[in-house]
């Protein structure tokens, strides 16, 4: 995951070299006389890692505007907790800062995508981020409710 402005633009870059790569690799296999079905084993690799970090990029274009995915279980809520992050413009040091731990400490915790954190540490973020996450029961078996 993109976590900077820093990495944006450096994935931007490299989406770009990855793009002029992928369009030598093809021209080279090309001459070589390949057939269509070769070429596109022979560039599957590329064209997976250039597709990924392509939707990571996309990814943070979108937080940056403030769109989120629905939260679903809890699910990617580490990823979601940086997107706010991002979407607001804070730098892992000012989080920091306002969490009143150390800049170490909220890198690590992002590497990781918060993963294992308490229910309290989730809860200090979203306060000192001043957002509001917003949960509800669906599907609620009926077996259960009578």
């Amino acid at each position: 995951m993109i976590r900077s402005e820093t990495e944006y633009k450096e994935m931007v870059k490299r989406l770009q070299d990855d793009r002029q790569f992928i369009k030598m690799q093809k021209e080279s296999l090309v001459e070589m006389g390949l057939t269509d079905e070769e070429i596109q084993r022979a560039m599957a690799p590329a064209l997976s890692f250039y597709e990924q970090l392509k939707d990571e990029v996309d990814y943070y274009e979108r937080i940056k505007r403030g769109e989120f995915r629905v939260l679903l279980n809890l699910e990617d809520l580490g990823r979601t907790l940086i997107a706010l992050r991002i979407a607001l413009g804070i730098s892992q040091r000012e989080l920091s800062d306002r969490l009143n731990v150390s800049e170490a400490q909220v890198s690590k915790d992002e590497r990781n995508e918060y993963h294992g954190v308490t229910v309290e540490k989730v809860q200090r973020i979203l306060n000192v981020l001043q957002v509001t996450l917003k949960t509800e029961v669906t599907d609620f078996p009926e077996t259960l409710a009578s």
